[in-house]
């Protein structure tokens, strides 16, 4: 009965607890790439997202001013009436101020555009004009 209760007392053993730790760290290895893909990609989607959403707040100001914002006015044109507008009818977006790319990054809005009326753009995860992959431009031309 004594040899019984000390082995149950004592526990794990050193091998043990090595093994369950190299097989959560092989874990770890395969799992892990996968994941940071995803969010990287999921930082993408959302950047194609609000640039889509501010080409139709600066369609919708098109179509009462009859003309894009400038340069100068920018995007914050969306959001608050630019002096000497009167026909600006905004806010254009839901929110009260305009968010910054997914990276952090404010995005690029140019206009008149190389591309068309106007440009808007986020230069990706470097903030660097063109790169591949999590780096790559999100444009909306």
């Amino acid at each position: 009965m004594h040899t019984r209760r000390s082995r149950a007392a004592r526990g794990f053993t050193l091998i043990e607890i090595l093994v369950v730790l190299v097989i959560l760290g092989l874990l770890a290895g395969l799992v892990g790439p996968q994941v940071v893909r995803y969010l990287g990609g999921a930082k993408s989607d959302t950047a194609k997202l609000q640039v889509e959403q501010y080409a139709a707040g600066l369609d919708a100001f098109y179509l009462e001013v009859g003309r894009y914002p400038n340069t100068q006015e920018g995007l914050k044109a969306l959001v608050e009436q630019p002096p000497g507008l009167n026909r600006w009818n905004g806010p254009y977006l839901r929110k009260k101020e305009i968010p910054k790319d997914p990276w952090g990054n404010d995005y690029v809005y140019r206009s008149p555009g190389e591309h068309g009326a106007y440009d808007l753009l986020s230069y990706g995860a470097d903030g660097q004009p063109g790169g591949e992959g999590e780096n790559a431009d999100v444009v909306s031309w």
